[in-house]
C-alpha cells in the first residue's frame, strides 16, 4: 500500500518538463499570432474594397493606396505592400493576389516561417 501512495501526482522533475513544454508553446505562439492576426487584417481591407461605397476605387493605384491607408490605421508596418500584393484590374472589379512569408527566429538557427497565400476577386463598389 506504499507503493501506491508514493506515486500520486507528478513529481518536481516532471513539472519542470511540463513547465518547459508549456513555456515553449507560449513562446511559440507570442511570435506566430501576430503575423496571422495582421495577415487577418489585410484581408479584411482587400475585402472591403469591393463593400465600401465612399471609397472611389475605380484604378488598380486607388486599390493599393486604400489597402495602404487600411494598413496604416491598422499599423501594420513590417509588410512591404508593392512585394506581397498583386492586382489587375478585370472587366467588373480587380483580382488580387496576396502572397508573403514571415520568418521569425525562434533558437539561435530555427526559425519559425509562415506563408500566406490568397486570391480575392474584388468586385467595384
Amino acid at each position: 500500500m506504499t507503493f501506491a501512495r508514493s506515486q500520486k501526482g507528478l513529481s518536481f522533475i516532471g513539472w519542470l518538463v511540463l513547465l518547459a513544454v508549456l513555456a515553449f508553446a507560449a513562446t511559440t505562439a507570442a511570435k506566430l499570432v501576430p503575423h496571422y492576426l495582421d495577415y487577418m487584417s489585410v484581408k479584411k481591407i482587400i475585402e472591403a474594397v469591393g463593400t465600401d461605397k465612399a471609397a472611389d476605387v475605380t484604378t488598380v493605384g486607388a486599390f493599393y493606396d486604400y489597402v495602404g491607408k487600411g494598413m496604416q490605421i491598422n499599423n501594420i508596418r513590417d509588410l512591404d505592400l508593392n512585394k506581397a500584393l498583386s492586382v489587375t484590374a478585370e472587366n467588373n472589379g480587380f483580382l488580387a493576389h496576396l502572397k508573403y512569408e514571415k520568418r521569425e527566429p525562434l533558437i539561435q538557427n530555427i526559425d519559425l516561417v509562415v506563408k500566406f497565400d490568397h486570391e480575392f476577386s474584388v468586385g467595384k463598389p
